[in-house]
């Protein structure tokens, strides 16, 4: 990512995303790679300088109508990197029995994960749980 190779090169920036996509699994993938601010394209003039001024204080900024909405959803980076793994392999169709096969674990401990994803991502069915899979960007909409 750029946040990444620009500190490999040793420079010390803070960046700030201008963008018009306003939605949560986005500002969490660009604030993951690096990025310490998120600002609309719609937003005013002043929001902007107020983005540029927070970054460049050392502080994380993101558009307040996106701070609302991720500060309602459940953290991802509260999952454990196996439930990540037991997720993405929910959501991409794979059964209880083929998810254990592949990770080497019996098929109760699999279904032990979804219960605890199920419970953590505050959804009530399998579905759901891909749903949130989608929102939070582990697997693409299409």
């Amino acid at each position: 990512t750029l946040p990444v190779r620009l500190s490999k090169r040793g420079l010390d920036v803070r960046l700030v995303a201008l963008t018009m996509h306003a939605e949560v699994a986005i500002v969490r993938r660009v604030l993951a790679a690096g990025f310490q601010g998120y600002v609309l394209k719609d937003n005013s003039f002043e929001e902007l300088l107020d983005a540029l001024r927070t970054v460049a204080a050392g502080d994380v900024f993101v558009s307040p109508a996106l701070e609302l909405q991720l500060r309602r959803e459940p953290e991802f980076s509260s999952l454990s990197e196996r439930e990540q793994t037991v997720l993405r392999w929910i959501a991409d169709g794979s059964t209880t029995k083929r998810i254990a096969a592949e990770l080497g674990i019996s098929a109760k401990t699999v279904e032990t994960y979804r219960m605890r994803l199920m419970r953590k991502l505050e959804v009530r069915s399998s579905a759901e749980l891909v749903r949130r899979a989608i929102e939070l960007g582990l697997l693409p909409t299409s």
